[in-house]
């Protein structure tokens, strides 16, 4: 989107010309799903897609904001000083939970402003589009008042307004992956020990295609927090015996050893998938750095079997996405990305055969489920920032 355009739209609506834009992008994850709250690696990046911010400074204490993408709300209008939760203030609450955790952090945000919001995450689809939100008011906020917050303190400030504002028991990935984004790299990340790195994602004459399956999904409404829940009983069971503090502390071998501790069907399999898809983006990483595209697209499809098999969350649609992209000329692997039920996958596929891909994909999904499945281009992008 053009900066010009985003300020005429700004002006529509308040009636004011603004003064900054910003740009916080959404995240799509290659590999590592359902590891980040086991105490394992995952392997995202910061994509082109994301949320678009402009801004003018008030002299009241009075914050006004907009979104393009929800207009039936209308300007939704709050007191900078007043952070509590409201239900019925909608998408606001999530840049309203960053003001409240940078707040409560001691910082002074002395005067309100107007906020117009548009983005072009698909709505829904597992892209993040509450971490953009998020790490783009945690932007602003820092360059506008000149707070000079580390920005690792700001992914951690997104991931308490989702666990404590909002509600939603989720680990750190999204938000440090739109907060510590590079452009044209991945971060491995140990959600264990919050160390992490950077990996160029080199993908020659292949792109990766975001394939949106069009099915809403709410990750406070998923089975995301039994799956945890189901997790932690497993851990809990192994803990009995092994002196580890997550699953992501063990390795496969380690794992079949013991899993008879955790002697129950669906417990073990959830833990398997936890365990083995831990050592799967640790591979991921390595492959990609000894440019071995082709190992990391069979991990990138290995990923998807165990998220269906195992862990149980892809669901008809992206079963569909992923099991057709297997099938085409030029794809090295495909899987669901995201917290599943809907939502997105991705594929990588050479350039030339894109074009082929989406219709023959896009054919087979409107066969088998009735609706068009998106597709999107996604270039790795860098993390929030103020576009001049």
């Amino acid at each position: 989107m053009k900066t010009s355009e985003l300020k005429q739209e700004f002006t529509a609506i308040f009636d004011e010309q603004p003064e900054r834009v910003f740009f916080s992008p959404g995240r799509i994850n290659l590999i590592g799903e359902h590891t980040d709250y086991n105490g394992g690696h995952v392997f995202p990046c910061a994509i082109s897609l994301g949320t678009y911010g402009v801004y003018k400074a008030r002299e009241d204490n009075t914050v006004r904001m907009y979104s393009a993408n929800i207009p039936d709300q209308g300007i939704v209008e709050f007191d900078i000083n007043d952070l509590a939760y409201d239900k019925s203030a909608g998408w606001t609450n999530y840049p309203k939970g960053m003001i409240k955790e940078v707040s409560e952090s001691g910082y002074k945000l002395d005067h309100g402003f107007d906020l117009f919001v548009h983005g072009n995450l698909p709505d829904g689809a597992g892209l993040s589009s509450s971490a953009s939100i998020e790490l783009l008011m945690g932007e602003i906020l820092n360059d506008v008042f000149d707070l000079k917050i580390d920005q690792l303190d700001l992914v951690k400030d997104g991931q308490k307004v989702e666990n404590n504002y909002i509600g939603v028991n989720s680990g750190i990935m999204d938000q440090f992956a739109v907060g510590m984004g590079k452009k044209d790299q991945a971060i491995l990340l140990d959600t264990n020990t919050m160390d992490y790195s950077y990996a160029p994602v080199k993908l020659g004459n292949h792109v990766i295609v975001i394939m949106n399956t069009n099915k809403r999904r709410e990750l406070a409404d998923s089975k995301y927090n039994e799956r945890r829940s189901e997790c932690e009983e497993a851990l809990s069971r192994l803990q009995t015996k092994l002196d580890i503090k997550s699953l992501g502390d063990l390795n496969e071998a380690e794992f079949d050893e013991a899993a008879y501790l955790i002697n129950d069907e669906t417990l073990i399999k959830r833990a398997r998938h936890a365990v083995f898809e831990n050592q799967r983006a640790i591979r991921a990483t390595d492959a990609l750095a000894k440019d071995d595209l082709t190992t990391f697209g069979h991990l990138v499809t290995a990923s998807h079997v165990s998220l269906h098999f195992d862990y149980a969350v892809t669901g008809k649609e992206l079963d569909t996405l992923a099991e057709n992209s297997w099938k085409q000329p030029g794809v090295l692997g495909a899987r669901m990305t995201g917290a599943g039920f809907g939502g997105c996958a991705i594929a990588i596929v050479e350039k030339d055969k894109v074009d082929a891909f989406k219709e023959n994909v896009g054919k087979a999904y409107r066969e088998a489920i009735g609706h068009d499945a998106d597709f999107y281009i996604a270039e790795i992008s860098d993390g929030p920032l103020e576009l001049k």
